[in-house]
């Protein structure tokens, strides 16, 4: 996340030792830098990305090539370090590259590569800047194929992708939905929160709401089993006042025997 740029604050130390490396000589730009990123504007926002990264790891669990993150700084040249003028947006989507922890995406440390999806979530203080430099910074500089942003005062939600050079409006479905070439998801709205959806219109669950799932499933199988154990608990009951009956009434027959045995006996 960015402020308009002056009033970005400063949070910790960009560097980890100096400014440049020098290696045999030659003049090296500074990697593994430290994100330095202004705090979130609200809890919305906090919110909406970690949602966002939730998902979409869990979905791609199984694949080691893809980076998922948000609100971290994206250092793209040494002009920008001396400026700082930072770059970090407020979820994004690395493609073709190791799944691993950072503590920034430093461009000219993960091989030249970009992002290939950038999001970003409006506030009155960076409306502006997203939907102008930021755009014009994505498209140009970027090259980011796949750029959208999304107003959570209006709901307003803008896709565009990279063609030819310029960005393209992407033609929402018939749900407001926006599909991601790059994703090859759709991102929609849902309860006035970003969400994704598969190509087939299948709302992605969180792992809070898959675990959710779950116990609620376990809950109902609980209960379908306590249901079946009343329902053997009273069959139980039924064939034991059965058998119940069944003996009293061969005692009352044997009592009856034995009383007309009796009066026979009398007779004679």
């Amino acid at each position: 996340m960015e402020l308009p740029h002056g009033l970005l604050l400063m949070s910790q130390p960009v560097m980890l030792a100096s400014d440049t490396i020098e290696a045999d000589g030659v003049h090296c730009p500074p990697t593994n830098l430290w994100s330095d990123e202004p705090p979130l504007e609200s809890d919305f926002h906090r919110d909406q990305i970690d949602l966002l990264i939730g998902i979409l790891r869990w979905w791609w669990r199984d694949r080691d090539d893809a980076y998922v993150s948000g609100n971290l700084t994206v250092y793209y040249n040494q002009q920008q370090l001396k400026s700082r003028d930072f770059r970090g947006p407020d979820f994004f989507v690395v493609l073709g590259t190791e799944k691993k922890d950072r503590r920034s995406w430093v461009v000219w440390d993960e091989q030249g590569q970009y992002p290939n999806l950038i999001l970003e979530i409006l506030s009155n203080s960076t409306r502006q800047v997203d939907k102008g430099p930021k755009k014009q910074l994505y498209q140009n500089i970027f090259r980011t194929p796949d750029y959208f942003w999304f107003d959570p005062d209006t709901v307003e939600l803008q896709g565009f992708h990279l063609l030819d050079g310029q960005y393209e409006s992407i033609q929402p479905t018939e749900q407001g939905w926006l599909w991601s070439q790059q994703l090859e998801l759709y991102l929609g709205v849902n309860k006035n929160k970003l969400r994704f959806f598969t190509s087939d219109g299948e709302l992605i669950p969180s792992p809070e709401e898959l675990a959710a799932q779950e116990h609620q499933r376990a809950e109902q199988e609980h209960q379908r089993a306590e249901q079946e154990r009343q329902r053997a608990e009273q069959e139980r009951q039924r064939a034991e006042q059965e058998r119940q009956r069944a003996e009293q009434a061969e005692q009352e027959l044997e009592q009856l025997r034995a009383q007309m045995k009796s009066r026979g006996t009398e007779a004679d």
